[in-house]
């Protein structure tokens, strides 16, 4: 496996500027854009976890921000950003866009993970530049928000929920119902929404690792 490089970006959308951490190795094929959940960010511990895994198995990562420093002071208090989908879609097609002109990483295919209501961000962007993107895994996701848009998705899709978290199960359930793509979902054992409980991350990362890794083939 190659080496991991780190570095910290800093991407400009329409005359502001979102945070980024990005880790690449010197073997990577591919890419994966993180879009977190409500009220979260690119600090996940949850997030980080599994963008480690994936760097081991030879992904590259890119765990963004996709409200300004700004945004998420307002976010903080009036929760006014975390469920615009459309708007957190915008911005990570415009991520994207950024990761296909770079340098750094316009050589790799680009594949999404979204948690919670990142996942519905994430299915959204993929429905509207279906061309870029080759693979999505959702964890704990909501895909109800993103109900209007998944019909169009055409990447291979991954749901993957705790076997506790029995709400959410189900709106992936119905999700999985109206794609119309390459999909599957999984059930991690024991787990519930957040996956906090020991070996549950750890599951998620494994299935992650290997829905990226072999559509990157």
């Amino acid at each position: 496996m190659g080496e991991t490089k780190e570095k910290s970006v800093k991407i400009k959308i329409d005359g502001r500027e979102i945070n980024g951490d990005l880790s690449v190795s010197s073997d990577a094929k591919a890419i994966v854009v993180f879009a977190h959940g409500s009220g979260s960010s690119r600090f996940s511990p949850r997030n980080k976890f599994v963008a480690c895994e994936l760097n081991k198995v030879g992904l590259a990562t890119l765990l963004i921000d996709l409200l300004t420093e700004e945004e998420e002071k307002v976010d903080a208090f009036s929760s006014e950003f975390r469920f615009d989908i459309g708007f957190l879609a915008m911005r990570l097609a415009r991520v994207t866009s950024w990761v296909r002109e770079s340098p750094l990483t316009n050589k790799f295919k680009i594949g999404y993970f979204g948690s919670s209501t990142g996942a519905a961000a994430a299915l959204v962007a993929a429905a509207k530049i279906p061309e870029k993107i080759y693979a999505v895994v959702s964890r704990g996701g909501r895909p109800d928000l993103a109900k209007d848009a998944l019909s169009g998705v055409k990447a291979p899709t991954l749901l993957i929920v705790g076997e506790n978290d029995f709400e959410v199960i189900e709106m992936n359930q119905s999700a999985l119902d109206v794609l119309k793509c390459e999909k599957k979902m999984e059930i991690v054992p024991k787990a519930t929404h957040l996956f906090e409980e020991p070996g549950a991350l750890e599951h998620v990362a494994k299935l992650a690792a290997k829905w990226f890794s072999g559509h990157a083939k």
